[in-house]
């Protein structure tokens, strides 16, 4: 009876039905949603079918009780395609939609109005292009508009005057135009408003944007504004920001701002205001910013105005007058403040810093006079002290030596006096002491030693006495030590050619004396050099001959004796002055050339084929000449035919070993061949070196059927005979080889240079790539041939690039980041077609990482670097788009990334500066066609927002694409036919001029 019952129960659930989980109608909206888009990260690998509802899904919210799907949040997930809208539509209750930061493109759908349940719906920073619906304002419940960073164009639809509920509406970055409409005053309920970086037509701001009084931050940041402010805007009585920068506004501050007394931001900056400040600035009791900096603005800073709780003030660059108030010192809460590049006079409030806390100040280029109060850093915050081209006079206070938090000290051209505090020279972060054009005196204190972080010292014209100490031999970031003019004595010390960093030594018109310091070979970087008027003697060193980069070099008025060094002669240098010293012997033939007749003067004995030089030379000394030439013949011609013998024997069995070594290579290929590696062996000589870089040297190899290849020949660390350092040097060549190999041997893109084949033995790694006819985009583009590059080329290669990078960010499975992007290694052929090459330091980014990944050392090049790359070592996509940035921007000016006209900028710095200050016609290269202005300068654009110093803000490369061939003459937008001005972006550069936006 037990095992029937057993039976009968074992049936029941075999045949009993199945529980089924069947996913609600919701849910397979949403998984229509995944299906209609791309997924490349499998961002939504949780949205299955298993499931009854889509509330457990990533990035989806739902209603507790009704299960309803009410939110939408797919932000950063780098998902691409069409906004569905027609799908999200049929969510009834859904009220929130999030997709920031990703990839959605084409048109945003005039059905987006049927979602009429949606409240909040944000879209920024994607790809989406066309123009902005005009049935959003249908949209009953909407109260959060953001498109920030898209590609809209097109004019703002006057229909978003009918917006019922609407309280944020954003359109930053994009490519909006006509004018801003008068309609937008009609949105009562609007609390933000953000217009900013638009290229609209010039237009005035509209007065009934007085009418939005529930509106409390107004964003029209560079959107082309021109005439008065309105009056209106004093109606906007909950204004908390206000924000009318960059633009060409004109006239009076309106006295109605003074009624905006819950403000707390106000910036003007870069505009062409004029007149006063307004009265009754004592009504603004909640401000915090003001930056009226970059206008004409004329009269004294009020008293009223330094009374507010001010926690930023930027008036810099104006015409303001008289002296500064004395009642500034007292704003509890002032910890910037701004002022130079004005007519101020008077000193400075004794007790300024010791109620607030400072951390930028900046009075430079006004007529300040009196002592530096010592009270500035008594909060000990302050990082910048900007006092230049003042009538300063006193002694540097000695409570600033512990100020620890300095990073930046410019006290140049004053008429302050006596010893620096010791301390000031130690301070541990600065990186710039510039003191020039004073009349400090004493010595250098050897407590410099601890100014780790000091890049930049600059001493000129002063009094400064002693000997240079050896500390300054620690400094291992410093690039600039000049002291010229001064009194310094003593032989330079042996430690200064520790100074691995150093770019330029001036130390011109001392009375230093002694012998250059041996182990000068290490000045790899050094540019200048300039020991002009001292008293320094000895031989000049041959190691001079190595530092590769100088091309400034005086030594004259000096007591130098002996020959010159040969080396001198494989310098490119454009200036050389070895004057008045104690020279003597035969100029090297290369520099006895007329372009150098002024740079041996006063040598008695120096000889050479320049008119002026040894012009005693006796008949006999002459015949002495040719005899000891005659022995010389012989003794050669006897040399040359034991070396024909020598090197016959030499020859046969170099050719048998090389016969024996083919046979130990192996050769690894990734295309269809047309050759061996025999025909590459056979030619890898001297003769055919086309290039020298970090990781081996680059053959030029004519093939047997009359294809060119280039050869990239690497050493690895394991030959017999070298030393730690060379085998630490070879494990670094073969991490190149095997990133190159990895990269491209899987890579397909006409874009990225094609990787024949590679060839390896136990001792060498060879690489063959196609030839590119034109070598690289950094080689010709700063060389004589820059005319070759008109703007249709370098137009083409900037497109041809992005598309090679666009590649690896999005069409790689995994993305690869290229880690050194920059025109060196961007490659042209016959046709000037652009490849991307070098990608001997690239990475595969690791889903899981969510595209970051940390590296033990900076890869990349100085110019280019990320700031973000260089503190944190994070690398991502973001880094090779700054890179990428500086490309374009090189190519709008012509300027190298790093370059002694910039002093402490790098480019990105000098662009936006230039910008601000002395507009965009003087960043151009002058090389390029004006007829494509209006072209350049937006790839100027472009490249700054590259170039963003937040990594968040810069665009992907696949939009970076889409915005160059937006660019290009057959996708010209509607702005691009009417005659602009361009307006720069801009950015808080850290520039002594520097607005904070």
């Amino acid at each position: 009876m037990l095992p029937l019952l057993l039976l009968l129960l074992l049936l029941c659930f075999l045949f009993s039905p199945p529980t089924i989980h069947s996913l609600n109608q919701e849910g397979l909206y949403l998984h229509q949603f995944k299906l209609s888009i791309d997924d490349p990260d499998s961002a939504l690998s949780s949205w299955n079918q298993r499931d009854s509802v889509p509330c457990s899904w990533d990035g989806v919210k739902c209603d507790p009780t009704t299960l309803s799907v009410t939110q939408l949040d797919l932000s950063n997930t780098n998902i691409a395609g069409p906004f569905p809208a027609s799908i999200l539509c049929n969510l009834e209750n859904l009220t929130s939609i999030t997709l920031f930061n990703n990839s959605i493109n084409s048109t945003l759908p005039l059905d987006v109005s049927l979602c009429r349940s949606l409240v909040h719906l944000d879209l920024s920073q994607n790809l989406l292009t066309g123009a902005l619906p005009h049935t959003l304002s249908e949209l009953p419940n909407l109260k959060y508009l953001d498109l920030t960073g898209n590609n809209f164009s097109g004019q703002i639809p006057g229909s978003f005057g009918r917006f019922q509920k609407l309280e944020v509406l954003s359109l930053v970055y994009n490519l909006l135009d006509e004018t801003i409409p008068a309609s937008l005053g009609n949105i009562t309920t609007l609390k933000m408003l953000n217009l900013s970086y638009n290229p609209f037509f010039p237009g005035r701001i509209p007065p009934e944007l007085g009418n939005l009084t529930n509106l409390e931050v107004l964003w029209l940041t560079q959107c082309n504004l021109v005439g008065v402010i309105p009056d209106s805007l004093g109606n906007l009585k909950n204004l908390k920001d206000l924000d009318l920068a960059l633009n060409n506004l004109y006239g009076s501050i309106p006295s109605s701002l003074t009624e905006l007394t819950n403000v707390i931001q106000i910036e003007l900056y870069n505009n062409s205001l004029s007149g006063e400040l307004p009265p009754g600035m004592s009504r603004l009791t909640a401000l915090r910013l003001l930056d009226a900096s970059m206008n004409h603005l004329t009269g004294k800073i009020p008293d009223e105005l330094c009374r507010l709780p001010l926690e930023s003030l930027n008036l810099y660059e104006n015409r303001f007058e008289g002296e500064l108030p004395e009642s500034i010192a007292n704003s509890p809460n002032l910890y910037e403040l701004r002022l130079f590049g004005n007519r101020l006079t008077g000193k400075l409030p004794k007790n300024l810093g010791k109620n607030s806390p400072l951390r930028w100040l900046d009075v430079s280029s006004n007529n300040f006079w009196g002592e530096i109060p010592a009270t500035l850093c008594d909060h000990g915050k302050l990082e910048e002290l900007l006092m230049i081209f003042n009538k300063f006079s006193g002694e540097i206070p000695a409570t600033l030596g512990t100020c620890l938090t300095l990073t930046r000290v410019r006290l140049g051209s004053n008429r302050l006096s006596g010893e620096i505090p010791a301390g000031i020279w130690g301070l541990p972060h600065v990186y710039l002491l510039e003191l020039v054009d004073n009349s400090f005196s004493g010595s250098i204190a050897r407590t410099i030693a601890g100014a780790s972080n000091l890049s930049l010292l600059i001493l000129s014209r002063n009094n400064f006495t002693g000997t240079i100490p050896d500390e300054i031999g620690w400094l291992d970031n410093l690039v600039e030590f000049s002291g010229n003019d001064n009194n310094f004595n003593g032989p330079l010390p042996q430690s200064i050619v520790n100074l691995g960093q150093l770019g330029i030594l001036n130390l011109h018109n001392n009375k230093l004396s002694g012998e250059l310091p041996k182990g000068i070979r290490s000045w790899k970087k050094l540019n200048e050099l300039n020991l002009a008027n001292n008293e320094i003697g000895g031989r000049i060193p041959d190691e001079i001959g190595s530092l590769s980069v100088l091309n400034f070099l005086d030594l004259s008025y000096n007591q130098f004796s002996g020959k010159l060094p040969l080396g001198l002669q494989s310098l490119k240098l454009n200036q050389l002055n070895l004057s008045y010293n104690r020279l003597s012997g035969e100029l090297p033939h290369l520099l006895s050339k007329d372009m150098y007749k002024n740079s041996f003067l006063g040598n008695p004995g120096l000889c050479g084929d320049i008119k002026g030089l040894c012009d005693g030379r006796s008949e006999a000394k002459a015949a002495g000449y040719v005899w000891l030439l005659r022995a010389i013949f012989i003794v050669a011609t006897l040399v040359f035919v034991v070396g024909v013998v020598w090197f016959y024997f030499k020859y046969r069995n170099f050719q048998r070993a090389r016969a024996i070594d083919k046979s130990k290579w192996t050769l690894m290929s990734f295309h269809k061949l047309g050759f061996s590696e025999n025909e590459i062996l056979d030619c890898l000589d001297e003769d055919n070196v086309i290039g020298t870089g970090s990781s081996g040297k680059v053959y030029k190899v004519v093939l047997g059927n009359g294809e060119i290849v280039a050869v990239k020949k690497l050493w690895s660390g394991m030959k017999k005979g070298i030393d730690s350092g060379d085998i630490e040097k070879g494990q670094v060549q073969d991490s190149v080889f095997d990133a190159e190999v990895e990269t491209l041997g899987k890579i397909r893109h006409k874009n990225i240079v094609k990787l024949w084949c590679c060839c390896t033995t136990r001792d060498c790694k060879l690489l063959v790539y196609e030839y590119m006819a034109n070598g690289s985009l950094g080689d010709l583009l700063h060389s004589s041939k820059a005319g070759l590059l008109d703007w249709p080329t370098r137009y083409k290669i900037a497109l041809d690039a992005a598309e090679g990078l666009s590649y690896l960010h999005h069409d790689c499975v995994p993305p690869i980041v290229h880690r050194d992007v920059k025109s060196n290694n961007i490659l042209l052929d016959g046709d000037y077609g652009a490849r991307v090459a070098d990608f001997g330091v690239a990475k595969v980014v690791e889903a899981t990482g969510k595209g970051t990944k940390s590296m033990s050392v900076i890869a990349g090049s100085c110019g280019y670097i990320a700031p973000e790359y260089a503190y944190t070592l994070r690398v991502n996509e973001k880094s090779d788009i700054y890179s990428f940035g500086v490309v374009l921007l090189e190519l709008v000016s012509g300027k190298r990334p790093v370059d002694p006209e910039f002093g402490e900028k790098d480019l990105v710095k000098w662009v936006c500066t230039t910008l601000d200050q002395k507009g965009v016609d003087h960043i151009l290269d002058p090389k390029l066609d004006s007829c494509f202005k209006q072209e350049i300068c937006k790839v100027l654009n472009i490249g700054l927002h590259c170039t963003n110093p937040l990594p968040i803000n810069r665009p992907s490369m696949r939009r970076v694409v889409k915005m160059l061939q937006e660019v290009g003459p057959d996708n010209q937008t509607k702005a691009a036919k009417k005659d602009g001005k361009l307006s720069p972006y801009y950015y808080d550069d850290g520039s002594d001029h520097g607005s904070v936006a």
